[in-house]
């Protein structure tokens, strides 16, 4: 069968990856079918979407019948920041689970996964905990399936850039970290050609691999001021994020806390795309439009959704 004879299913279409892996899908021939709770979000995305299926991943009653007539799911949902009284336990691994089960049911052909690189050092992590339960029960499920392990997005990096606008950047540890991020756009084109190659487990960085210092500098270098970098110890920052885990704000601290992980570890992947930061920071720092190559229409920054299942 061929792509265009194709269907996929994209499950957190309204996040910032989601609405990449749409415009990629559809850009490569397939019929696109997504999943949202709240369809207008993807008004936007129309053009390139054939159905969209109204539901709750965190639903199991809002979900039958989603997966039917489909050939292809791939998942990126996930929580960026957490809200709504859910956590990642019951989005990145039990919304994921009700949605595989959908397709096991259905008889889909292939279950495509957006991982993260290295999730399995981090096991006190809650997110990559979470993640982790979900790609190995997936890897163990009767379907086919494809995890894909990105270094990191753009997007989470917008957090550097946020602060050395405002004056000053904080890093933990002392910076020499590296990492090999990557854009949403690029990532999307490496998930599409990893479905059609069949492939099982794909690691998945950006053209560069940067220290977290110099991404910091380049944030500087983006708006032409002077580069003014904090390094917090490494000990006293598992202090600070561990109290307050310990006090009951631990949803508040997730992001930080997977931050801080990934300082002490090499989260460099083979190289994709070309995209690069720099390119990216100076959309962001001056909302200059970018040509959208996968729908070919000019489109200005897409943001992180924060605050939102992506």
């Amino acid at each position: 069968m061929s792509s265009k004879q194709q269907t996929v299913l994209v499950v957190g279409a309204t996040g910032y990856l989601g609405g990449h892996l749409v415009k990629a899908f559809h850009a490569a021939g397939y019929t696109v079918h997504a999943l949202a709770r709240s369809p207008e979000k993807l008004s936007q995305l129309a053009p390139c979407i054939d159905r969209v299926h109204q539901g709750e991943a965190t639903k199991p009653e809002s979900l039958a019948g989603i997966c039917s007539e489909v050939d292809i799911v791939i998942s990126a949902l996930g929580i960026t920041r957490q809200r709504d009284g859910l956590n990642y336990m019951d989005v990145d691994y039990r919304a994921n689970r009700n949605i595989l089960d959908e397709a096991i049911k259905a008889g889909v052909e292939r279950f495509a996964y957006v991982h993260v690189l290295n999730a399995e050092q981090m096991p006190h992590i809650a997110m990559a905990a979470a993640k982790s339960k979900f790609a190995r029960e997936l890897d163990a499920a009767p379907i086919n399936s494809t995890i894909i392990c990105p270094s990191g997005f753009y997007s989470d990096l917008a957090e550097i850039l946020k602060m050395a606008q405002k004056g000053k950047v904080y890093l933990f540890g002392n910076g020499e970290a590296r990492i090999s991020p990557i854009d949403g756009a690029d990532l999307a084109k490496v998930c599409v050609a990893s479905v059609q190659n069949a492939e099982s487990w794909v690691k998945a960085g950006g053209p560069q691999s940067l220290s977290q210092n110099e991404i910091a500098t380049l944030a500087f270098e983006t708006l032409g001021t002077r580069p003014r970098i904090s390094h917090i110890p490494l000990w006293l920052a598992r202090f600070l994020i561990g109290g307050a885990k310990t006090i009951g704000f631990g949803a508040s601290v997730g992001a930080l806390d997977f931050f801080l992980a990934t300082s002490s570890l090499d989260m460099t992947a083979p190289p994709h795309g070309e995209i690069t930061l720099a390119q990216d920071y100076a959309e962001r720092a001056f909302q200059s439009p970018r040509i959208d190559r996968a729908s070919a229409t000019q489109t200005s920054e897409i943001p992180a959704q924060e605050g939102a299942i992506r």
